[in-house]
């Protein structure tokens, strides 16, 4: 059975089908949000920024969003494929210990023990992250506005609803509520109206800041910083006041306007063929479509049979956390599985580029 399916926006397919596909024909990479789904990743991130990428010179726009930040951000350090597998490692192995007679850790606990080991993944590191003479990393995470402009035990939930309403009739309503923030390792260009972003911005209220030494570990955090499961972080060096928030809320799977912008190709590795906008957009199937923004998006994704192959016939997910509760040794197998497995994925993607069948492309 085939593990990778690949799917083209229609200037992509037709792009391969004229020339093929080589690593300089890249120029975006985009790292979607989803917790433990993005560990089926782990071999093809190895294999693009450890191999198949370095072989090419041009600059690479890098945007994620939650652990598509972390993803994209890891992609940025000395010795990448090393810096996956430990990425991968840690990722399975995380713990979160619920205090006795509750069945969940406390967000305040989840927080601190989070931003530990962001700290200690990247320390001073940081600086190869923001220094990489070819790749320009764009995080992104969500700023609360009017109730949502602060955590708070009663304003928050009130917040979500209004934010989950808008969105429910106009996406960009939603921008009431929750603004994007990208910070942008890339330079902004004064007076010439240069966002310094790989995609468009004019679909939904957008902030590019500047991603710097002082705000590096905060802005990581914040991307990564689901509600209600951890706290938001505040007092983000270089940024406007405000509660920030997962960027997978306003940015779920990146579906950016990356046509509009892009100068090449985005290569896009994701765990499922839908790019979905907004995590409150999971529900409203009729947002799942492709739209002009991916023309010219490739798509790597597992073959949702091969996904029924995996331990419990899916990918790992957060609900693994409830599911095996304090039987750790259960999840690392479980999850430790699904990364082995997924080494599949990077060797059929090899073995393609080696002769680029456009045969093999389905539509996005």
């Amino acid at each position: 059975m085939q593990a990778l399916c690949l799917y083209a926006g229609p200037l992509a397919m037709r792009q391969i089908a004229r020339d093929g596909l080589l690593a300089q024909h890249v120029r975006t990479m985009a790292g979607a949000a989803g917790g433990p789904k993005g560990l089926v990743l782990g071999p093809l991130d190895r294999f693009l920024f450890g191999d198949w990428l370095a072989r090419s010179e041009q600059p690479l726009d890098l945007v994620g969003a939650s652990i598509g930040a972390w993803r994209m951000a890891t992609a940025c350090l000395n010795d990448p494929a090393s810096a996956f597998k430990r990425l991968e490692q840690d990722y399975i192995r995380q713990h979160y210990e619920p205090p006795p007679g509750r069945t969940r850790p406390s967000p305040d606990s989840v927080s601190q023990a989070f931003g530990a080991s962001l700290r200690s993944f990247y320390g001073p590191r940081a600086q190869e992250v923001l220094q990489h003479p070819r790749y320009r990393l764009h995080m992104i995470a969500a700023r609360g506005r009017h109730l949502l402009r602060r955590e708070h035990a009663l304003a928050t939930p009130l917040g979500y609803l209004g934010a989950f309403v808008s969105n429910l009739v106009l996406r960009r309503a939603m921008g009431a509520w929750l603004e994007r923030v990208v910070f942008s390792s890339r330079t902004q260009v004064p007076g010439t109206g240069d966002t310094g972003l790989p995609f468009r911005s004019n679909d939904y209220r957008t902030r590019a800041l500047a991603l710097t030494m002082d705000n590096f570990h905060p802005a990581l955090q914040a991307s990564c910083a689901i509600p209600f499961m951890l706290r938001a972080v505040s007092n983000i060096p270089g940024a406007p006041a405000g509660a920030y928030w997962d960027g997978g809320i306003t940015d779920y799977h990146l579906h950016l306007d990356y046509a509009g912008a892009s100068q090449g190709l985005v290569l896009y590795p994701h765990f499922q063929r839908a790019v979905v906008p907004g995590w409150l957009d999971k529900s409203l199937y009729w947002r799942h479509k492709p739209t002009r923004f991916l023309a010219t998006t490739l798509l790597l994704a597992p073959n949702p049979e091969w996904v029924r192959t995996l331990p419990n016939a899916k990918l790992p997910d957060r609900q693994d956390f409830m599911h095996y509760g304090r039987d750790l040794a259960g999840r690392v197998k479980a999850w430790s599985t699904c990364a082995s497995a997924s080494e599949q994925l990077a060797d059929e993607f090899a073995q393609w580029l080696r002769r680029p069948d456009p045969a093999r492309l389905r539509p996005l």
